[in-house]
């Protein structure tokens, strides 16, 4: 949380490693016929900061796809 709050997105565990081993989880689980929604939207949030440059970012920076959906960055006051 202090990382998104301090908007500090240096790589400590990269968006691009969460992809690879998410991508995994996802494949695992549908040839077991399991649901993984919440895995799912996680990765769907980590290739949208993929998509803006982000492949990189420290994991924390997933804040980034959800402030694009709010229309909203954390730390602005509200008004």
């Amino acid at each position: 949380g202090e990382r998104m709050v301090k908007r500090t997105f240096d790589p400590g565990f990269r968006i691009e490693l969460h992809q690879k081993d998410l991508n995994l989880a996802l494949s695992s689980a549908r040839a077991l016929g399991v649901s993984l929604p919440n895995t799912a939207m996680a990765q769907e949030l980590f290739n949208s900061c993929a998509a803006h440059g982000g492949k990189a970012w420290d994991h924390s920076a997933m804040v980034r796809a959800l402030e694009k959906l709010a229309n909203f960055e954390i730390g602005q006051p509200a008004g």
